[in-house]
């Protein structure tokens, strides 16, 4: 009896360790699927601006609202570029033998 009983708690255990891993695959899942959002990219796109044209216009610079289009489309080629690089950079990385060990 005392056999079937350790043996239900490691059960028990294993079953909440993989609840755990469950959870944590959904919320990594979920964070992924932000980062790669078009909602994402529309708020960035539209802070960027705000924050561009408030400076702009704070230190008064002609046509603020205008002049901020240009920094604000050159921030987001740059990030909507990161993920091709970032596979490149993970693929060269895998062939030399960077993996980290599992």
């Amino acid at each position: 009896m005392k056999v079937l009983i350790v043996g239900m708690a490691s059960l028990e255990r294993l079953e909440k360790r993989i609840e755990k891993i469950e959870q944590r695959n959904r919320k990594v899942e979920n964070d992924k699927a932000w980062e790669t959002s078009y909602a994402r990219r529309a708020i960035l796109m539209l802070f960027t601006y705000l924050a561009i044209g408030i400076y702009l216009w704070a230190i008064n610079i002609p046509e603020p609202w205008l002049n901020a289009i240009v920094p604000t489309v050159g921030f987001m080629l740059s990030t909507l570029t990161l993920p091709f690089f970032k596979k490149l950079w993970l693929k060269r990385r895998e062939k030399t033998g960077h993996r980290k060990n599992i």
